[in-house]
C-alpha cells in the first residue's frame, strides 16, 4: 500500500509541514528571546542566517546519502535533528548554544527538505511539477497551520517551554512518518502518455551535472530570481513603512486589517499556492514557458509596486502578485532539474542546484545598501525587477535551446569503428 506515489506524497508533505516552523515559526520567538536573555536583535538572528545557510549549503552532502541508502534513514535522523534543534533552544543560555541550536536545524530541516523534494521528483513522471509543487508547498502549510498556537504558547507558556514542547512533537512526528517511506524504483514511475516537457536520455552523475553548461544556467537563474524575490518580499515591512501605509486599515472581501499584516498575509496564501498551481501548468506547457510568463509577471509585479504600491489596496494586491509569481521557483527548477539528469541521482543533482537559494540569500543585503544610499526603494525595487526580466529570457532564449542541444547530442549514436583495411 505504501508505494503508492500518492501516499508517498502525503508522507512527504507531512514531513515538510513539520519542519517548516524552523524557519517560517522563527520570528514568533526573536523578540520574547531578546527580553528575557538581553542579546541585541543582529546577535540573535545570526543564529537564523547559521540556519539558512546550513540548511541549504548541506543538502548535496546530504542528498548523496540519500540516493545511496534511501528516504527512510535520512529523514529520521532529519527529524531527530530537527527536534533536538529546539529542544537545544529551549535551554540555550549563551549565544553559542543557541547558534549550535541553529546549526542542528539547518542540518535536520535540509534533509527533510531535500529528501521528501527528491523522493517526489523519483515517484511521479507526467505530474513531477504538481507533485514537486505539493511537498514544497508543505513547507508554508505546516508553518500557516501551527502558527496561532505557536504563538499562543508562547505568551502563555513562554518561548523556552513552547520550544520544548513543539520541537519534540514535530520531531517525533517525522520520525514516525519516516518509517513509511518507501525507496522509488531506480527505473522511475511509469510515464503514461508522452510528456509535454523536454525530457533528458540519461541518468547523469553529480560530477557529469557540475560538468553540464545547462546546469550553471539554470544556477544563475536560480540566484537571479532568487534574490530578485526576496530583495523584494524580505524588505515589504520596510517598504511598507516608506509608503507610510503599513498601519494603515484596508479591507477587502468583508476583511479589515493593517495594510502590512493583511499582505502578508495573503503573501504566505500566493506563496503556497503557487507552488503545486504553476508546477501543474509546467506540466502541460513546459518548463520554460512557464518559468518565462512567471518571472516575466514577478519583475513587472515588482516595478508595478514601486510605482503604484502607495495605496493600502494596490500594496496588497501587487505584492500577493509578487509572492505568486515568485514561489513556484520552488516547484518548477527541481521538476527541471529531474527532468533534464534523470531519475538515479535526481536528489543529490537538485540538491546542488539547491545551494543557489543560499547564494541568493547572500545577494539580499544588496536592497537595504542600495535604500540607504539613494534614500529610498526606486533603486533596490528596479533591480529586483531587472533580475527577474533578465532570468524569464533567460528560460527560452538560453536554457531551452542549450537544454534540447545537449540531449541531442546525449543521444546521437555513438561513431562506428570501422576497420582499416588490410594492404
Amino acid at each position: 500500500m505504501f508505494r503508492n506515489p500518492w501516499i508517498q506524497l502525503v508522507i512527504g508533505i507531512i514531513c515538510m509541514a513539520m519542519i517548516a516552523n524552523l524557519q517560517y515559526g522563527w520570528t514568533v520567538f526573536v523578540t520574547p528571546i531578546q527580553d528575557k536573555q538581553g542579546w541585541s536583535l543582529a546577535a540573535i538572528q545570526v543564529s537564523f542566517t547559521i540556519f539558512v545557510l546550513v540548511e541549504t549549503w548541506l543538502v548535496p552532502f546530504e542528498a548523496a546519502f540519500v540516493d545511496r541508502y534511501g528516504p527512510r534513514v535520512m529523514v529520521a535522523i532529519g527529524g531527530v535533528l530537527a527536534g533536538l534543534a529546539w529542544v537545544v533552544d529551549s535551554v540555550a543560555t549563551t549565544l553559542p548554544m543557541l547558534y549550535f541550536g541553529g546549526i542542528l536545524a539547518g542540518i535536520g530541516a535540509g534533509i527533510v527538505y531535500g529528501t521528501c523534494i527528491g523522493n517526489a521528483l523519483k515517484w511521479f513522471g507526467n505530474r513531477r511539477g504538481l507533485a514537486a509543487g505539493l511537498t514544497s508547498a508543505g513547507f508554508g502549510a505546516g508553518a500557516a497551520a501551527t502558527v496561532i498556537p505557536l504563538t499562543q504558547m508562547v505568551k502563555a507558556s513562554g518561548y523556552q517551554q513552547t520550544f520544548l514542547v513543539f520541537g519534540i512533537v514535530q520531531g517525533l512526528i517525522v520520525l514516525v512518518a519516516a518509517m513509511l517511506l518507501v525507496t522509488p524504483p531506480q527505473t522511475g514511475p511509469v510515464e503514461f502518455k508522452t510528456p509535454r516537457t523536454l525530457q533528458g536520455v540519461k541518468d547523469y552523475t553529480p560530477a557529469e551535472t557540475l560538468r553540464s553548461p545547462v546546469f550553471w544556467i539554470m544556477y544563475v537563474m536560480f540566484v537571479l530570481v532568487g534574490s530578485g524575490g526576496l530583495m523584494a518580499v524580505a524588505q515589504l515591512g520596510p517598504i511598507a513603512k516608506s509608503f507610510g501605509i503599513a498601519n494603515v486599515p484596508v479591507s477587502m472581501i468583508g476583511i479589515t486589517l493593517a495594510t502590512l499584516t493583511f499582505a502578508l498575509s495573503l503573501n504566505n496564501i500566493m506563496n503556497g499556492i503557487t507552488r503545486p498551481v504553476l508546477g501543474w501548468v509546467s506540466d502541460r506547457i513546459g518548463r520554460e514557458m512557464t518559468m518565462f510568463v512567471a518571472f516575466t509577471i514577478e519583475g513587472l509585479g515588482i516595478f508595478a509596486l514601486m510605482v503604484f504600491g502607495h495605496s493600502p489596496v494596490s500594496f496588497v494586491l501587487l505584492s500577493g502578485l509578487v509572492f505568486f509569481a515568485w514561489g513556484e521557483i520552488y516547484s518548477i527548477f527541481p521538476s527541471t532539474a529531474r527532468d533534464h539528469f534523470g531519475q538515479k541521482y535526481a536528489t543529490t543533482n537538485y540538491g546542488m542546484l539547491y545551494t543557489a537559494k543560499g547564494t541568493a540569500s547572500l545577494v539580499v543585503p544588496l536592497a537595504a545598501v542600495l535604500s540607504t544610499a539613494t534614500g529610498n526603494w526606486t533603486a533596490a525595487l528596479s533591480v529586483a525587477a531587472f533580475f527577474n526580466i533578465i532570468a524569464a529570457v533567460m528560460a527560452i532564449a538560453v536554457l531551452y535551446p542549450v537544454r534540447l542541444r545537449e540531449i541531442k547530442a546525449a543521444d546521437a549514436p555513438a561513431p562506428t569503428m570501422v576497420a582499416a583495411p588490410v594492404v
